[in-house]
């Protein structure tokens, strides 16, 4: 990655959540790359069409990997990059990593309906004692290497759209959802950084990140009408307020 920054050439990469894989964004990139931003999707190892890699040493590093990974790969010099629930952690991690080795790089950090980490804290952190009980179980059923999605009706989808989420959905990597999360938030929160809120139906989840960024300094709030997985449910709603982060991202 070259150190020379080109102000046109701004970047968005998605990175989906739990249970998803760069498929959640099909109706989303061509709204993004008709516009002429470059937009790049990246599926986790373990999920998706990646499913077959799935096993037990899946971790936070892996998955950092993945998305370091593409950017390295596409020679991406400004990126906004945006994280999707369970992706909130991960983007979070990211941005640790690549602000020691490429700072400037990260543009800005979109959390997408996504939770927040603190360092040392864990996916499952935030959750209730019964959610955390229910994964943990069905983690340990399968031997410590996967737990299965719920269906796409918790997201507030119906109809043919939870049908096509729920055809799609794969395990997710067991290790990554009680694995602690180390990252200096000095070097995370120097990036500017929104929180897109998806409020009809709001999903339980999400509810401490959602109070956090309208009790701490430094976050912009973006609110959708919509559920958890508004690529889905409200693509071109979505794809407008992404495109106005962009722009002002890549004028800034």
């Amino acid at each position: 990655m070259s150190a020379s920054l080109d102000l046109s050439s701004t970047a968005i990469v998605l990175v989906h959540g739990s249970w998803h894989g760069a498929w959640c964004w099909k109706r989303v990139l061509p709204l993004l790359r008709g516009t002429g931003v470059e937009t790049h999707a990246v599926t986790l190892t373990g999920v998706g069409e990646r499913a077959h890699l799935l096993s037990p040493s899946v971790g936070i590093d892996t998955h950092t990997q993945d998305v370091i990974g593409l950017i390295e790969a596409e020679e991406l010099q400004r990126v906004v990059l945006v994280g999707h629930s369970y992706a909130g952690n991960l983007i979070t991690c990211v941005a640790d990593r690549l602000q020691r080795s490429h700072p400037g790089l990260l543009r800005h950090l979109v959390y997408l309906d996504a939770g927040i980490p603190a360092p040392g804290s864990s996916w499952s952190t935030p959750h209730s004692p019964e959610t955390v009980a229910k994964r943990v179980a069905e983690g340990q059923a399968s031997g410590g290497l996967s737990f299965p999605p719920p269906d796409a009706s918790v997201f507030g989808l119906t109809g043919a759209d939870r049908d096509w989420v729920n055809r799609r959905q794969t395990p997710q990597p067991f290790r990554l959802y009680q694995e602690p999360l180390s990252f200096d938030p000095a070097l995370v929160w120097a990036i500017p950084h929104s929180f897109i809120d998806c409020t009809n139906p709001p999903l339980p989840t999400i509810d401490a990140a959602r109070k956090r960024v309208r009790s701490e300094p430094g976050w912009t709030v973006h609110e959708l009408a919509t559920g958890h997985d508004p690529m889905v449910s409200a693509p071109r709603e979505l794809a407008q307020l992404l495109l106005a982060i962009h722009h002002r991202a890549s004028r800034g």
